[in-house]
């Protein structure tokens, strides 16, 4: 458990650094599957870039995973399983988005997930190009850290209910795509990045906001002026692209 609560805070450094521009007080949060059934999440409140070891929950992802197919459900009944899932008893509350996490976790090769609000990104996911911003591509540098598509979530209530919503269109993806996707975007919330490790969780919501900035100068100059999706499918299907992503630990192995 040390190496993935090590990894954790040092992700947690990384996206909470404040000239990045990421998150701010206490948003955002991360997770990291432990063994089958816990994985460590942020605890409600805490503050990315001033995380320490007490601000990691120890949860039972099974508990959690249980409230997205329970029928009316109150938010006193989260609160008390989100209470109760804790392995620890004296660890603090986990964060209200802990259940995306939980489901996340179980993705083939997704072993950490980082979610943050970026204000790059924001500013377009508060758009009406939202849509576009996820489904299409820039720059080959983002395809490689991005992948060809993102998971687009419209606005829908934290907690259990986008829970429920990640859970749908993430599994839509997969089916529509076949490959587990890297980054999921939130319409008027934020980013979500997954992988097999905090590198590559890291570098997609890096290479996110990058685009987000690109996007939103381009679109002032009447673009902006998306790659071709045969050129999109050529950067994924480049033998020397696919050695930078092992070099950049955005794979598996």
């Amino acid at each position: 458990m040390k190496v993935v609560e090590n990894a954790l805070l040092d992700l947690c450094r990384g996206l909470g650094e404040d000239s990045r521009k990421l998150a701010i007080l206490g948003e955002g949060n991360v997770s990291g599957t432990v063994s089958q059934t816990e994985f460590l999440v942020k605890a409600s409140g805490a503050c990315l870039g001033m995380m320490s070891a007490s601000d990691l929950t120890l949860c039972n992802a099974e508990a959690i995973l249980g409230l997205l197919d329970r029928k009316g459900i109150s938010d006193g009944e989260v609160e008390a399983t989100l209470l109760e899932s804790r392995v620890r008893p004296g660890d603090r509350r986990p964060s209200v988005e802990a259940a995306f996490h939980a489901w996340l976790l179980t993705v083939e090769n997704v072993s950490y997930v980082g979610h943050c609000h970026p204000t790059a990104v924001n500013q377009v996911l508060c758009s009406p190009r939202a849509r576009d911003f996820a489904e299409r591509r820039l720059f080959p540098d983002e395809v490689v850290c991005c992948g060809a598509a993102s998971v687009f979530v419209p606005y829908t209530d934290p907690g259990i209910p986008l829970a429920r919503e990640i859970r749908e269109r993430t599994l839509h993806f997969i089916k529509q795509h076949s490959y587990v996707p890297r980054v999921i975007l939130l319409q008027n919330h934020g980013i979500i990045s997954l992988g097999a490790t905090i590198e590559a969780v890291l570098s997609s919501i890096l290479m996110a906001t990058k685009a987000a900035e690109i996007f939103v100068g381009a679109a002032s100059l009447g673009g902006p002026n998306f790659m071709a999706q045969k050129d999109v499918d050529r950067i994924t299907s480049r033998a020397d692209e696919h050695y930078r992503q092992q070099q950049l630990k955005l794979n598996a192995g």
